[in-house]
């Protein structure tokens, strides 16, 4: 459940006197609220429906590859569009205080490696598609930056879990500070158990529900940032 909080901004603004500035950080903060559902319904739709895969089994990133595979890419590429939309919008929500600005700056580089591990996308393994032999294959040198990426953009992410369970922590919130520290644990440890699970369904499953519940993570912030600033009526 997400924690609950009071806003500590001014009354809702209507669309008529609302700033430019604050109606950009709207719109960008908006992107934080439905990225994670658009990453997560799309990606599910597709594990449902294409043929050989297994959500027991295989890796959401290993739907980039095969004849549909560009869905998956597109569907990457404008999630870490986004989340880099968001990070710019947290920093404008942020006003000073801790994590103003490293926290939007790893959730960039978090949406930054989105963008590349879809350029460099996963190598084929695990039967999927159909025809590529079971076991993890063999990894080239784009499934190698591949991993990479998400090495990279999963750690930053983490690290702004982190951060921000800081900047709750300070302000006295502390619902949202365990929530913040959970997330960010949970999806160091999903991802230390995909990387060693070859191909184990344990592992695969516990990584997605991590991977589901950082982008919970994230639309809750967004959210909270919205109601901090007065841009959402509570109640």
């Amino acid at each position: 459940m997400i924690p609950t909080t009071t806003s500590t901004g001014n009354a809702s603004l209507s669309s008529a006197t609302r700033s430019p500035v604050s109606r950009a950080t709207t719109s960008l903060l908006g992107c934080g609220v439905v990225v994670g559902p658009l990453y997560v319904v799309t990606s599910l739709v597709q594990a449902s429906t294409r043929e050989g895969f297994d959500l027991g089994r295989h890796q959401w990133s290993l739907l980039m590859n095969g004849e549909l595979g560009w869905v998956q890419i597109t569907n990457v590429v404008l999630c870490g569009v986004m989340v880099v939309a968001f990070a710019l919008g947290l920093r404008r929500a942020l006003t000073g205080g801790r994590g103003a600005r490293w926290a939007p700056r790893l959730i960039a580089v978090f949406g930054g490696s989105l963008i590349a591990a879809a350029i460099f996308r996963a190598d084929p393994a695990l039967g999927f598609p159909v025809g590529t032999p079971q076991g993890p294959g063999t990894v080239s040198w784009h499934g190698l930056l591949h991993i990479a990426a998400g090495g990279i953009g999963f750690s930053c992410f983490a690290a702004a879990c982190f951060v921000l369970a800081r900047r709750y922590a300070v302000e006295g919130r502390r619902g949202w500070a365990v929530f913040s520290r959970f997330a960010g644990v949970a999806l160091l440890g999903g991802f230390a158990m995909v990387g060693s699970g070859q191909g184990s369904v344990a592992s695969n499953l516990v990584f997605t529900g991590t991977v589901v519940l950082v982008w919970a993570w994230m639309s809750a912030v967004a959210v909270d940032r919205y109601r901090d600033l007065g841009l959402v009526t509570i109640g």
